[in-house]
């Protein structure tokens, strides 16, 4: 699969431009993330398959209590049992000295990522578990909850649309911050969405950083993950994803072995660490979500 390929939102046309209006409403976030797009320009029929199999997962009020439940474990997980004892800073507009505008915008992006931070760590469990034969819904939530309606009001119209500053255009003063955070990750080159987002306020990723980087060794990454892998457990609808499903709808074993490489990575690399960040940079700009579901 080549991994630079990606078919942007505003190129798609037909049915793939709905799906990707699908995407962005159940997600409720405006964006359509990296994984789709490149899924999208690779492997268009299997995309639409893959949606119409975990879209379900995502409309229900079980997810809705995953996704603060997910919240809450990162940033109690950041902040400490006795409450903030690791420091977590909550900026103001006047600390990173930026126009209204922009500290604005700053905050409106960093919510979008705290919406699809969740979603993505449940998207990808359930994709890398299915195409490795593996199960989900082994224990299937017994909750009127399970088959629940998401609450209309979750997470909606939170964010704003990320921009992000070109793969090679990271402001030089942000040098030094860019390889702790490749090498906090493990990242071999490259960034994540997010801290290309982010380094469009170099100010804010340059402190953020440096007051967060200690808090990130906390169990908020191995949290984060088990609270993952209870909801994926404990789903009411199990996608037919598994090698087998996608051998009967004429999909081929080099496209499979592909497809399996690029979501496992996703699921166990770099990636597993970067997405518990999402809601912890939210909450240093006071845009992060609810993190319980009365």
């Amino acid at each position: 699969m080549d991994t630079s390929r990606q078919l942007y939102e505003t190129d798609a046309s037909g049915w793939k431009r709905g799906v990707y209006g699908d995407v962005q409403a159940t997600f409720r976030a405006p964006i359509v993330n990296w994984i789709f797009r490149t899924l999208m320009a690779n492997e268009p029929a299997f995309t639409r398959y893959l949606w119409g199999q975990v879209k379900p997962l995502f409309q229900t009020r079980a997810f809705g209590q995953y996704s603060v439940r997910y919240r809450d474990v990162v940033l109690s997980a950041i902040e400490g049992d006795g409450g903030n004892e690791s420091g977590l800073q909550t900026y103001r507009r006047a600390d990173l000295d930026l126009a209204p505008a922009e500290f604005r915008e700053l905050r409106g992006q960093a919510a979008t990522f705290d919406v699809v931070g969740p979603r993505l760590a449940a998207l990808f469990e359930v994709a890398d578990r299915s195409l490795h034969g593996e199960s989900v819904g082994s224990d299937p939530n017994g909750d009127a909850a399970a088959t629940e309606p998401l609450p209309d009001w979750l997470d909606r119209d939170r964010g704003l649309s990320p921009t992000m500053v070109e793969p090679g255009g990271v402001p030089d003063d942000l040098d030094e911050t860019v390889e702790r955070i490749r090498a906090f990750h493990d990242l071999d080159e490259g960034l994540p969405s997010v801290y290309r987002c982010l380094a469009q306020w170099p100010a804010y990723l340059r402190t953020a950083w440096s007051d967060l980087e200690p808090a990130l060794e906390s169990p908020a990454v191995e949290r984060a993950g088990e609270a993952t892998d209870a909801f994926v457990d404990s789903v009411a609808y199990s996608p037919r994803l598994s090698p087998d499903d996608l051998r009967s709808r004429g999909i081929d074993e080099e496209t499979i072995t592909g497809l399996r490489e690029l979501l496992e990575t996703f699921n166990r690399g770099p990636i597993e660490t970067v997405l518990p960040a999402l809601p912890v940079y939210a909450a240093t700009l006071d845009a992060a979500g609810r993190r319980e579901l009365a």
